[in-house]
């Protein structure tokens, strides 16, 4: 069974060309992000997934979490990798130097992060829910909270949760009741049970910081009325080291379709008198809170699906050019080949390969505006930047993981009937990948917000912007890249239409909006994608033009022409069922499903 290896030319390529990493990098605060240092991070990134986390990953499926009397114990391995990773100093890569962290940029981190999740998704959970909780405690912890936290959290001594759902609140958070009661010094006791809760007990960490959302006695219902709380597994002693056990327990873990080796906990806090836990930030503004943690959350779901889908890809690749099969279309009496010369094989492996390039390009290029919303000195590129990633954030999320679905699944069709049968590996890519279009808020919750927050609400400023911008880069694709352009410029046009239509009908329609919210999405991430591998195309050709022989410009100007012509195309179609498609959805009687 092949192991994972970080395809590290693309990755630099889309840094680097794609999405600005010079420019990135002279941002304020990250002058220590040197040319030297990048590459030498993402070889050693490249190795340690490649060497220690993708050899786990199979290890984690066949032998998952184990729960017994509210002890989690991780799979074989898990917990001297996870030690080796903190050791590493991988966990505090993106963090602020003040409390431990490196400080590098976030397209740094973007890249490094893509190659944990495609070499172990399971195991590159746990750090990415830390992250979230060291995200909302710099925006929204007490000086205390930082001080006792955050470099822990950092360093990745010890990890985080999110304590969202409940039995009777899923997406629904206005449902959440779990309540919080005020014993005097800011502190309080936290009851109720959390379902679904990632890496919310196990035995790779001496402790676990839980972000809870609860409500307190007065609080008025729905949102308004959710505060946050910090309730970590041990309380802490004077000296800042784990202490008393805290009245919060993992009562089960779930039994799950993938995923295995990452225990799914529920939670159940304050059984036995109340879980000591402490407000952070202000009451009532919990969700505000946690949406920190979600936004980042959401981002890095999509960066899951690139990474499921890039192992796929590789499985599906490495196992086409072993498997001997048939003989070559159009060759009479010629020898058995390997099934990558069969034209459906190649068809399957470049629908895989072309969109995994352009789901890697725009989550790059959305890495990249945050960093320059967060540090560029020029006010107007920091919200520009800002606008920019806010849009982007639920395109990476609903398209990488949707067509990590595909994708994977086409990797199994590469391997035929093996592919069907667990040993070969492929079976788990499709099973892990299935979760990341539902965790953080499904494809239609990415869509919702896409239409409406991103969208109608600003009249489509942004991503009229947005389409200027493409249709420019579409200019250049001229000469011998005529073709591209004609089919980016067919796609934005209908972009264009469907974000008409999406303003228009909105607040005039908006059950119809709703029901075209997925497909727009999908229609907007493949006309985003084509741009990108637009742009990829004119590099790849002045590259070949200047005398570079390298075959990986050929093989990327290939990637771009399959694009075009298999995914551009369908964005046409798709604008139809945007403008025209609620109604088949909306008139049919409920009885009559």
């Amino acid at each position: 069974m092949s192991e994972y290896i970080a395809p590290l030319k693309d990755i630099r390529f889309a840094m680097q060309s794609l999405a600005g990493l010079d420019q990135v990098v002279a941002l304020p605060g990250c002058e220590e992000a040197s040319p030297d240092v990048v590459d030498a991070i993402l070889e050693e990134a490249a190795r340690f997934s490649g060497e220690v986390l993708s050899p786990l990953n199979r290890v984690g499926d066949t032998s998952g979490a184990k729960w017994k009397d509210t002890v989690v114990t991780t799979s074989p391995g898990w917990k001297e990798a996870y030690g080796q990773f903190v050791d590493n100093g991988w966990n505090g890569l993106g963090c602020d130097p003040e409390f431990g962290g490196q400080g590098l940029p976030n397209l740094i981190s973007t890249a490094v992060s893509e190659m944990w999740k495609a070499a172990n998704h399971a195991f590159s959970l746990c750090p990415m829910l830390t992250q979230g909780a060291i995200e909302a405690l710099m925006i929204g912890g007490t000086d205390a909270q930082k001080v006792a936290y955050l470099p822990k959290l950092v360093s990745g001594e010890w990890t985080g949760t999110m304590n969202l759902t409940e039995p009777s609140a899923g997406s629904d958070l206005a449902a959440v009741r779990s309540r919080a009661e005020p014993v005097g010094d800011g502190t309080f006791k936290v009851f109720g049970q959390k379902i679904f809760i990632t890496y919310g007990e196990h035995d790779m960490t001496d402790n676990i910081i839980h972000l809870v959302l609860a409500r307190t006695p007065n609080a008025p219902e729905g949102v308004k009325g959710i505060s946050l709380f910090v309730v970590p597994k041990f309380l802490l002693n004077a000296d800042g080291t784990p202490g008393q056990r805290n009245d919060v327990y993992c009562v089960s873990i779930e039994h799950k379709l993938g995923i295995h080796g990452s225990p799914t906990a529920v939670l159940a806090f304050g059984d036995n008198g109340g879980a000591i836990g402490t407000l952070v930030g202000e009451e009532n503004r919990g969700l505000e809170y946690m949406f920190i943690m979600m936004n980042a959350a959401r981002f890095n779901v999509g960066l899951e699906g690139l990474g499921d889908a890039e192992r796929a890809y590789q499985r599906a690749a490495a196992y086409a050019r072993d498997r001997i099969q048939g003989t070559e279309v159009g060759v009479k009496g010629g020898p058995k080949v390997p099934i990558i010369k069969h034209p459906d094989v190649r068809r399957m492996l470049m629908s895989m390969r072309s969109r995994i390039e352009a789901m890697r390009a725009l989550a790059y290029v959305t890495a990249a505006a945050q960093d320059n919303a967060h540090a560029n000195p020029d006010e107007s590129q920091r919200k520009q930047g800002q606008a920019f990633a806010d849009l982007m954030i639920p395109v990476v999320k609903g398209w990488s993981t949707e067509s990590a679905v595909d994708i994977a699944s086409l990797g199994v069709q590469v391997h035929g009937g093996m592919g069907f049968i667990e040993e070969t590996g492929a079976a788990q890519h499709l099973r892990d990948a299935r979760i990341t279009t539902i965790y953080e808020g499904t494809t239609a919750i990415q869509a919702n917000d896409l239409i409406g927050r991103k969208i109608a609400r600003e009249k489509g400023a942004t991503i009229l912007a947005l389409i200027a911008e493409m249709r420019a880069a579409a200019a250049e694709l001229n000469g011998d890249l005529a073709p591209l352009g004609v089919r980016q410029l067919a796609a934005i046009e209908s972009l264009e239409k469907a974000v008409a239509w999406i303003v228009a009908n909105f607040s005039a329609d908006p059950k119809a909006a709703h029901a075209a919210a997925v497909p727009f999405l999908h229609l907007f991430a493949i006309t985003a994608g084509g741009w990108q591998m637009g742009r990829a195309a004119v590099i790849a050709r002045a590259r070949r033009s200047a005398g570079d022989s390298d075959p990986f410009w050929p093989a990327k100007l290939s990637s771009a022409r399959f694009f075009a012509d298999h995914f551009l195309t369908q964005v046409p179609g798709l604008a139809d069922v945007v403008v025209a498609g609620a109604t088949g959805a909306l008139e049919i009687d409920d009885d009559s499903f």
